[in-house]
């Protein structure tokens, strides 16, 4: 039990030592990030039906 104690203590203090975000900072790399995975998924997509349509002309579908 005491290194528990003391694992938490020390996890504690490292946490107070940490740089934290500012809210606009957090929701400006948020809304980066939803913007880049909606431009990957659209890019995904537009692969997936372009390799489909050149699957099936090969296929004769």
């Amino acid at each position: 039990m005491n290194q528990a104690t003391q694992f938490l203590k020390e996890a504690v203090s490292e946490l107070k030592q940490s740089t934290w975000l500012t809210r606009q900072q957090a929701i400006d790399s948020t809304k980066a990030i939803v913007i880049l995975v909606a431009l990957m998924s659209l890019y995904v997509s537009g692969v997936d039906y372009v390799l489909s349509v050149i699957i099936r002309a090969v296929l004769g579908r």
